[in-house]
């Protein structure tokens, strides 16, 4: 079956929500571009986000990141992963809603960690007290990722597979986004 996007599919959530793993699926399913915010930004910067964190910190990374996702949305409609950080700013919720579509892979906590936990590319995690540092992260990420558009559940029974199937479910409810063909 045969889709057409319309406007960019925006993923968003916490780090280990699979917004990378499932975006790729997701375009792949879609015969669309996928493209990661992140990878763009190191690209730009020659640089690790981990590298920019630790040279400029996180204000410089933020500004280079609304750059980078303004940029991406100008382009044709694709997949495209954000950081976990990306939605948290009005200025980029504004950007994606005018150009594209958010889609919050809402996923436990639980679910989160045992994802995140033996990862050390996670500049935010290096702390005395990974866990508690990502439950204090998530408590102030959830109310900023419910604003947008369209929000699934991640299930820690589902494969990567089934979880692009459900954004797809999701996003074919919404014709100004994806329309079968």
């Amino acid at each position: 079956m045969a889709w057409e996007l319309k406007k960019t599919v925006v993923m968003v959530g916490m780090m280990g929500a699979g917004k990378t793993a499932v975006g790729t699926q997701l375009a792949r399913m879609l015969d669309v571009p996928f493209l990661d915010s992140d990878e763009e930004i190191e690209k730009a910067a020659n640089m690790t986000i981990a590298e920019i964190f630790a040279r400029d910190g996180e204000p410089f990374f933020r500004l280079k990141e609304t750059q980078v996702l303004a940029r991406l949305l100008a382009g044709k409609p694709c997949v495209l992963s954000t950081g976990g950080g990306a939605f948290l700013s009005e200025k980029n919720q504004g950007l994606i809603s005018a150009c594209g579509v958010a889609v919050w892979l809402r996923a436990d906590l639980e679910l989160l960690w045992n994802r995140v936990r033996h990862r050390s590319t996670r500049p935010l995690l290096r702390t005395e007290n990974p866990r508690a540092t990502l439950a204090a992260l998530y408590e102030a990420r959830v109310p900023e990722y419910a604003k947008a558009d369209i929000a699934v559940d991640a299930d820690p029974s589902y494969s990567v597979e089934q979880m692009a199937e459900k954004v797809i479910e999701a996003l074919a409810a919404r014709p100004d986004v994806l329309e079968r063909i």
